[in-house]
């Protein structure tokens, strides 16, 4: 059974940092790509960043270049985001996700996490 388990939400006030956590289990992601969307309350879900199973190439969606960092572990089923100078408009539900080429670009994933929020208010 695969499980994809997200960590690191919470509350940070603008300008702030947090980093995502996630961790896939129930088979080997080594060869897919891993990413991050986001969900804010009353909008659609939306890609974030990814990046390839080979660990080069992250790509990120125009909002966050500059700002967030995606990476993956050494053992390849964990991937990371690192978000520096947070803003109100990055609140939202964060999901972890791994799938095949063309994560983000309208490609669904093949499997999600449960969601982690993260909150950016003073």
């Amino acid at each position: 059974q695969v499980q994809m388990v997200e960590s690191g939400g919470g509350l940070v006030q603008p300008g702030g940092s947090l980093r995502l956590s996630c961790a896939a289990s129930g088979r080997t992601f080594s060869s897919y790509t891993m990413g991050w969307f986001r969900q804010a309350p009353g909008k659609e879900r939306e890609f974030v960043a990814a990046i390839a199973w080979s660990g080069g190439s992250p790509y990120y969606q125009d909002s966050v270049k500059g700002r967030f960092t995606i990476s993956r572990g050494n053992a390849k089923n964990t991937v990371f985001l690192q978000m520096n100078s947070l803003k109100s408009e990055d609140t939202a539900v964060y999901y972890c996700a791994a799938g095949g080429d063309g994560l983000g670009y309208g490609v669904p994933p093949f499997y999600w996490g449960q969601g982690t929020q993260v909150t950016v208010s003073s």
